[in-house]
């Protein structure tokens, strides 16, 4: 039998059509933005005073969400990867429900929790801090959506690298700080990369739960997809600048999927 047979399987192919329409499904909204950018104006529209400060802040705040996440989420990501089968599965489930949770949903969530009626806004509001519609609304939503995808890569990673390596550092006389920084993270460090890539990717691209939580000002909390949101519905930026910014995200989306896939270990056969 040949290769191409063998990786075939048995798959009836009828189910090629049925597969062909759900790939087009993905594809063809993204040929058609590609469609509509105006190369003559392409590099006016993504450096317009607008865009760039959208651009900055979605930055900015992107990175300083995933360094959060980092903090944050490796040692959650740990303590799950070393916990029983039992609590393990109870604070994975945990971590996921971001994933499955509207967006707006967790909007709404964090204005109760940081609001001026809630016990922790009250008094963040005597001390004379105010969180929600600031930039730091817009880092603590992005660091919301984010994490759970930097903790279950990296838990996975730490999962399957097992205790075997921890546990020959710690027989030889390693402290559990040297075992980590030695032994555990670099064995994890696949797992680590790709979680940061697509934290970061996520962070940049929230719009649901930035939008309630940290409201649309521009040079504020207006980042990226919001200044796109806005522009389509006549106010902000310019239509071109909306699509040579909805652009802008696709080519780092696809950026990110390439850097996954080159941490990706692939298991000879």
């Amino acid at each position: 039998m040949s290769v191409t047979a063998d990786r075939a399987g048995f798959v009836p192919r009828i189910l090629a059509l049925p597969a062909i329409l759900g790939l087009a499904l993905l594809v063809l909204p993204l040929a058609a933005l590609v469609l509509r950018v105006e190369w003559s104006t392409l590099w006016s529209d993504v450096t317009s005073p607008e865009a760039m400060s959208a651009l900055w802040l979605s930055l900015a705040t992107g990175a300083v969400a995933t360094t959060a996440c980092i903090v944050l989420g490796v040692p959650l990501a740990l303590v799950i990867a070393r916990s029983a089968p039992r609590r393990a599965a109870v604070l994975r489930a945990i971590v996921t429900v971001p994933l499955v949770l509207p967006p707006m949903v967790g909007g709404v969530a964090m204005l109760f929790l940081f609001g001026r009626t809630s016990v922790i806004g009250g008094m963040l509001a005597e001390w004379g801090i105010r969180v929600p519609f600031t930039t730091t609304a817009v880092v603590l939503a992005q660091t919301f959506v984010a994490l759970p995808f930097l903790v279950l890569a990296v838990e996975g990673s730490m999962r399957s690298i097992g205790i075997g390596y921890e546990q020959a550092a710690a027989g030889l006389g390693a402290g559990r700080w040297t075992i980590l920084a030695r032994v555990t993270l670099p064995l994890a460090a696949p797992g680590l990369t790709a979680g940061i890539v697509l934290c970061f990717a996520r962070a940049i691209g929230e719009f649901g739960a930035t939008a309630l939580f940290a409201g649309n000002a521009p040079g504020v909390t207006q980042t990226m997809p919001l200044a796109i949101y806005t522009a389509f519905n006549g106010a902000g930026v310019s239509q071109g600048t909306a699509v040579a910014l909805s652009l802008l995200l696709l080519v780092t989306a696809i950026g990110v999927l390439l850097l996954v896939r080159a941490w990706r270990v692939e298991t000879p056969r």
